[in-house]
């Protein structure tokens, strides 16, 4: 074959992978899903040793947040270990960023998640999960805030009940706004990948 026509057709084989590759790297990066959504917003609650809480101890600094309880037979804990394997899997490869993270859990149960039940429940996945929990009315400000849902389930005889209620796994930024809904329900490798696509 002739050479020119041999280095033409090299060329034209070549040049779309370069472009290609040029307009991946030059790409802007992508929006954030929740960009601009009205999700978030101030609350005061109180942690598992009685100390009041505000969304604002919180900026500067990433936060996911899930809300639940802690008498969830399968839901909440299943979540939530995935939520915090998730994290730790992000913590052991990037522990810088993972230092930017806060993870939250705030009980949609006040009536029977007191602040011990809370700390039993958060520390039960990971010294690093912060639990919350307040009056009624507290926390459904600040689920109201997150537009998130529950709702209490009959009582049984025993006096027993369950809670329903959203399983949307929130990460906010820094300034607080809304970045995603983590990937909880694909397990703790999705979570791990969301977190090293939006953290930075």
């Amino acid at each position: 074959m002739n050479p020119l026509v041999m280095s033409r057709n090299l060329v034209s084989l070549i040049l779309p992978v370069l472009l290609a590759a040029c307009s991946a790297q030059d790409a802007p990066p992508a929006e954030p899903p929740l960009a601009g959504a009205a999700i978030g917003g101030p609350f005061e609650l109180v942690d598992s040793s009685g100390k009041t809480v505000r969304w604002s101890d919180f900026d500067g600094k990433y936060r996911i947040m899930y809300f639940g309880y802690a008498y969830c037979p399968d839901v909440c804990p299943l979540d939530v270990q995935r939520m915090m394997q998730g994290y730790s899997s992000f913590k052991q490869d990037n522990p810088e960023l993972a230092a930017k993270v806060q993870p939250i859990f705030v009980t949609i149960d006040p009536a029977r998640d007191t602040p011990e039940v809370v700390g039993e429940f958060t520390s039960a996945f990971s010294d690093d999960l912060i639990g919350l929990t307040g009056t009624p009315e507290q926390i459904d400000k600040a689920v109201k805030a997150f537009a998130a849902y529950y709702a209490k389930g009959e009582t049984s005889e025993g006096g027993g009940y369950l809670m329903d209620h959203s399983r949307a796994t929130y990460l906010m930024g820094p300034k607080g706004e809304p970045i995603a809904l983590l990937r909880v329900d694909e397990g703790p490798a999705a979570v791990a990948a969301d977190l090293e696509k939006w953290v930075s």
